[in-house]
């Protein structure tokens, strides 16, 4: 996975003015005040980035925290959909702030545009081998999608949405279960015609047969023109599924991502699933470009972000965190069971690459019940400076992600090298003091990630909030 807000980090400064407030009171007009933050929702923002790093640069060592290589759900797999979950709380609570609705779109516009610029600038690949200290980009080659680029589309939509459908709020939200489902009803039908988009185009697309030239100069095969076989409708395998065959014909295959997770799969690697020489019988795709981050299961992961507004919609009308509570875990659980459910039964695999229906419930519950228990922690029983490291990390995302997650800080402290481009600091910080320590390159690895990435970066994080310091979109 690349490194990807993940989050919407562009409505990390509105959501400061946000919280939790009781119900507009009267008609006259009123001053903004400043309001305490969801001290909850940064630290699940910071827990988030932080996983990103940790799967991105320990990932390969350790495959089990890695993207599944195809059906299954392994840690990596949490990370995107927490981000466009909390994204989806960013957009209530911010929006909320905002009652002049073109005012309101302007500032979505702008952001999205600005969340575009940097996916393509850190995920299209101009920056790509920084442990080469190669940069620059092949425009025959840009990769279109991305993370930052999934999370503007689901921003974009969602909060398109949310300006258009609101309406007048009720001073009192009525104490049945359906009240808050009532009022913002558009929303869930609109959910339900991009859940049924999918499904139609994902179950009734006919993938015929179609072939590739190998790019990877490694490749005893580099520079033939493979076929892969198809001909087949609704299948969700890896070679001929609706969503690889659009991404073919609307990005073009050379702007697709060129190191898939299924290169790990079992069909593909002797290793799976470590990386590895593929096997003498490996069939065509595994040496193929799949995009992970494309069209169609971009159109699916707004779902995830709908799921949010909703929890952050809960935030906004109810006052007692009972009830929220209440809402937020039986709505969590019933997705996790409903999720596992399609699985299991084969109706509906999880499957990130293709974000599937049952990923969507999975990943929405898990991050529908790791946010209550946060909320439980910080906003209710008041221990949030256990977690204040997460919380820094929440507050500057944009900068962890750009420098820690991207990789951009490690690459400019490899520009300067003595003699050999391996004889850098980090080089040998990594080797002498966490791998050679241990005498083990994957736990030496593991410790380096967790110690001289992430707890690196919450004190810088830490230092910048303590002169209010914040990069903001």
């Amino acid at each position: 996975m690349m490194a990807d807000i993940k989050v919407d980090m562009a409505q990390r400064d509105q959501q400061q003015h946000v919280i939790v407030e009781a119900p507009e009171m009267e008609k006259q007009e009123v001053k903004p005040q400043k309001t305490k933050r969801v001290a909850s929702l940064d630290i699940f923002r910071g827990l988030t980035v932080a996983l990103m790093v940790l799967v991105d640069d320990a990932g390969g060592e350790w495959p089990m925290i890695g993207h599944a290589p195809w059906n299954g759900c392994n840690l990596a797999d949490f990370v995107m959909p927490f981000f466009l979950f909390i994204v989806g709380m960013a957009i209530a609570l911010a929006l909320k702030k905002i009652p002049e609705k073109l005012v309101a779109i302007r500032k979505v516009i702008l952001r999205t545009l600005k969340l575009l610029f940097w996916g393509l600038l850190l995920q299209g690949g101009y920056f790509h081998d920084l442990d080469k200290l190669k940069y620059g980009v092949d425009m025959n080659r840009i990769r279109w999608c991305g993370i930052l680029q999934r999370i503007a589309l689901a921003y974009l939509v969602v909060a398109m949405v949310e300006i258009t459908t609101r309406q007048a709020q009720p001073k009192e939200l009525s104490t049945r279960w359906f009240s808050i489902f009532k009022i913002y009803y558009l929303q869930w039908v609109i959910g339900a015609s991009v859940l049924l988009v999918y499904l139609a185009t994902l179950y009734a697309t006919y993938v015929p047969d179609w072939h590739f030239v190998v790019q990877n100069p490694d490749s005893v095969d580099f520079g033939k023109t493979l076929t892969v076989t198809c001909n087949v409708r609704g299948n969700l395998d890896p070679p001929c599924n609706a969503v690889g065959y659009i991404d073919r014909q609307v990005l073009g295959i050379n702007h697709m991502y060129s190191r898939p997770a299924w290169k790990r799969s079992k069909a593909c690697t002797k290793n799976s699933p470590y990386e590895g020489p593929f096997r003498d019988d490996a069939p065509s795709w595994c040496l193929a470009p799949f995009e992970p981050e494309g069209i169609l299961s971009s159109i699916s992961a707004i779902l995830s972000t709908i799921v949010g507004v909703h929890f952050g919609h809960v935030l906004i009308h109810m006052k007692d965190h009972t009830c929220r509570l209440l809402h937020w875990v039986v709505m969590g659980v019933a997705l996790l069971v409903l999720g596992i459910i399609l699985h299991f039964t084969d109706a509906i695999p999880l499957n990130k690459q293709l974000y599937t229906f049952s990923y969507v419930c999975v990943t929405s519950g898990a991050a529908a019940l790791v946010f209550s228990a946060f909320y439980i922690l910080v906003d209710i029983l008041n221990l949030k400076y256990v977690f204040l490291p997460l919380e820094w990390i929440g507050m500057n995302a944009m900068l962890v992600y750009v420098m820690a997650a991207s990789g951009i800080f490690a690459g400019f402290i490899n520009g300067w090298y003595y003699e050999d481009p391996h004889n850098t600091l980090i080089y040998w910080i990594k080797k002498h003091i966490f791998i050679g320590v241990w005498h083990s390159t994957r736990v030496g690895t593991l410790l380096y990630v967790i110690f001289a990435e992430i707890l690196f970066w919450a004190i810088v994080a830490g230092l910048l909030h303590r002169f209010g310091i914040y990069w903001k979109l």
